[in-house]
């Protein structure tokens, strides 16, 4: 293969200088799969339109003056693609999927006055990659992906008269990206040059964030003149909310802001079981991200809620429903936006009252040597089982032990679970339906008090049944329909109709199965009697049919036997 390019390469070349010799342009002997070259006036080109070129074609004559691959597949630009190219002055690769440019992507094309990639899927741009383009005029960069424009990204175009960098998903950016670019000169260096050419920049149709970070630029934007053009002025805001779907000349955005945090109140103390919100105040610019920190997060879901209450200032509010012991501590509100962040703390105490906690009449007083509160929740529960969780405020957990008493509610005696360290869930199974329970979390060898246990009723399974009763029913019925219905008023051939005879009678044989074992348990007179009676006559009923169909189907087949012979 390598042989066979080698031998094209060289009749190619002998071929171009044969053309040569003869005034037959040379562009002649290399054209692309599906591309055409031409030659006119204003020089020799490529023209590749809605084909599957995948890359760029290898081996193009460096006195190409315009390269034209649109409608394409292709994904990047690589580098020194073009570099042997040096004639180049036009370069249109619009509408393919090119997500990369790489930074050498443009190396060797000095002579290259227009860019055109428009239609794309870039999301960046190797800006330094554009030192290599002295003599760049013409940058065409619409509907892309590009959502950020570096400080310095303009600093190697020097001689650009139009950039287009409308279409795409810039949000912010600063005034200084004009600043550093060659071609703005503000009023206040001078007079204009009647003779310099005017610069069109198109910045439409973006998703410009106005807020004090977009300051600057909104600034720049007011004081655009000549030689300076915007291709559309009314520059338009997309966020946020309050700003949304104005333009730029109604704005007056303020400088930005570091958060500086502050609570009303930073010591509180409250009795146990009282209901309370903490609460602080920010003030910043951008908006900042507010987040509260707690010793309990893991186990203890507080609800979180966020209001404005100036025009730079936001109220973050953390609600507390019933306090219990262990949630006194260090509260923590932290805000933070792109300039810094800032926090307060609040200090939380809860009062457990003079009196002792009152103990339950099933478990005898005791010497605790420890006031430990114990939070417990039930975190699943089904017919026949729960799951119990619980969080202690221990000052060694490692070492802590807990006893999990469980059992009816209306019974004196629990039984009784130790359960080690580092293991605060359990799960308890084989529990009899529609039951009141008492379920308790203690420290080891405690007696739990009201606080550390809950009263729960597990749920019935009857209702599962009656709704399997129902659907069996209403089968049942459709089915006995289905049968009764003349054979001709129907499209329903005699296997399918036997098939829904016999789950019909399958149906009814389990209902009955069921009603007697429903019959034997505490269920007595759940189902109607009656509605059970008449099922099964129409089971009974549906039997006799299907009998008295195979009698008479059978007197036809040895009728039609007797006729043969």
């Amino acid at each position: 293969m390598q042989s066979l390019k080698t031998t094209m390469a060289t009749f190619c070349l002998a071929l171009a200088l044969l053309l040569a010799l003869s005034g037959v342009p040379s562009a002649l002997c290399f054209c692309a799969t599906g591309c055409s070259c031409t030659e006119d006036t204003f020089g020799r080109s490529l023209l590749c339109m809605e084909t599957a070129l995948g890359s760029i074609p290898e081996n193009i004559p460096g006195d190409f003056l315009k390269i034209r691959i649109e409608n394409s597949r292709l994904t990047e630009i690589p580098q020194r693609a073009f570099s042997a190219v040096r004639a180049l002055e036009s370069l249109w690769l619009n509408f393919n999927d090119i997500a990369l440019m790489n930074i050498k992507s443009l190396e060797g094309l000095s002579n290259l006055t227009e860019l055109r990639l428009q239609g794309n899927k870039l999301r960046s741009v190797p800006w330094t990659a554009f030192q290599d383009t002295p003599n760049l005029l013409i940058l065409d960069l619409k509907h892309n992906r590009l959502d950020v424009l570096p400080e310095h990204a303009l600093r190697h175009l020097p001689a650009l008269t139009y950039l287009d960098l409308s279409f795409n998903q810039l949000t912010v950016i600063s005034r200084e990206v004009f600043l550093n670019w060659p071609r703005y000169r503000p009023q206040t260096q001078g007079r204009r040059d009647e003779n310099e050419a005017n610069v069109v920049l198109a910045l439409h149709d973006n998703h410009w964030l106005c807020d004090c970070r977009l300051k600057g630029f909104v600034e720049f934007v007011k004081s655009v003149s000549p030689p300076l053009i915007l291709m559309n002025p009314y520059l338009t805001c997309s966020g946020p909310g309050s700003r949304a779907g104005k333009f730029f000349h109604e704005l007056e955005l303020k400088t930005c802001l570091k958060p500086e945090t502050s609570a009303s109140e930073t010591n509180l103390s409250l009795p146990l079981g009282a209901n309370t919100t903490l609460r602080c105040f920010v003030k910043a610019r951008p908006d900042p991200v507010v987040q509260w920190s707690y010793s309990l997060k893991s186990i203890r879901g507080f609800t979180v809620s966020q209001s404005q209450v100036g025009e730079d200032t936001i109220s973050s509010a953390l609600i507390i429903p019933s306090v219990h012991l262990a949630d006194r501590g260090l509260y923590t509100c932290t805000a933070n936006n792109f300039i810094g962040n800032s926090s307060v703390v609040i200090q939380l105490n809860v009062q457990p009252g003079d009196a002792p906690f009152p103990m339950s009449p099933a478990f005898p007083m005791a010497s605790a040597d420890e006031n430990v509160y114990i939070d417990i929740r039930i975190s699943k529960q089904t017919v026949y089982g729960i799951t119990l969780e619980w969080y202690a405020a221990t000052e060694n957990p490692a070492e802590t032990w807990f006893t999990v008493h469980f059992g009816r509610y209306d019974s004196p005696k629990k039984e009784m679970l130790y359960v080690g360290p580092g293991i605060n869930s359990y799960t308890v199974n084989d529990l009899l339906p529609v039951t009141k329970y008492e379920v308790c979390v203690s420290l080891k060898n405690q007696p739990p008090r009201p606080e550390q246990c809950i009263v729960f009723v597990t749920g019935s399974a009857t209702n599962e049944l009656e709704q399997r009763e129902r659907l069996i029913h209403i089968i049942v019925i459709v089915c006995a329909m289905v049968l009764a219905v003349p054979a001709g008023m129907y499209a329903c051939t005699t296997d399918v109709r036997f098939g829904c005879f016999d789950r019909c009678s399958e149906l009814c044989k389990r209902r009955r199965k069921e009603e007697r074992v429903l019959k034997h348990g505490d269920r007595q007179g759940t189902f109607d009697s009656l509605q059970a009676a008449s099922d099964e006559g129409l089971c009974r009923d549906s039997g006799e049919e299907k009998k008295t169909r195979r009698r008479s189907e059978d007197k036809t087949q040895k009728g039609n036997s007797a006729a043969l012979y």
